[in-house]
């Protein structure tokens, strides 16, 4: 069993740095909107403290799994331009909403690795391991309520205009 929490630590960890990395990007596309731009970056860094709690419990388990990084590229420059460009025109509504929809089934998709982890702590009676999955998982429930509150609210506003 001990393999296969190794491999759902692995899955956490890719799944928590892509949620980060899709909340930094949201947030830069659509930077025009305001409270999508903030709010991203907030639960963006969530993620990373997630992150970070994974590297720390893999590491005492002896696996090797590297902390994420910001994005600070020039690439990132780029994109918060055209996101200010382009957040002027109609379309962006329709891709803020698609953008939406996919972190929202994104966390759903993670909120049940870390049921997995958590199930399979209680099985193996891992306390470490739990108590991770306690600390996390109500993040990432929060994340994806966010998204789907933000999919209800602006959705009539974009579709009716």
């Amino acid at each position: 069993m001990t393999q296969k929490v190794d491999l759902m630590l692995r899955v956490l960890h890719h799944a928590e740095r892509d949620v980060a990395a899709d909340l930094l990007a949201i947030g830069e596309r659509h930077r025009t909107e305001h409270e999508v731009y903030h709010v991203t970056r907030d639960l963006a860094a969530w993620s990373h403290e997630h992150i970070r709690l994974i590297v720390d419990q893999a590491g005492r388990r002896g696996l090797s799994l590297q902390e994420d990084s910001r994005d600070t590229s020039p690439l990132s420059t780029v994109r918060e331009k055209v996101a200010e460009l382009v957040g002027r025109r109609p379309e962006p509504g329709l891709l803020l909403l698609r953008d939406l929809r996919r972190i929202h089934l994104d966390c759903v998709g993670l909120s049940v690795d870390w049921e997995v982890l958590a199930q399979a702590a209680q099985a193996m009676k891992d306390d470490d391991l739990l108590a991770l999955s306690q600390r996390c998982h109500p993040d990432v429930l929060r994340q994806a309520r966010w998204a789907n509150s933000m999919i209800k609210v602006m959705s009539p506003q974009i579709m009716a205009s």
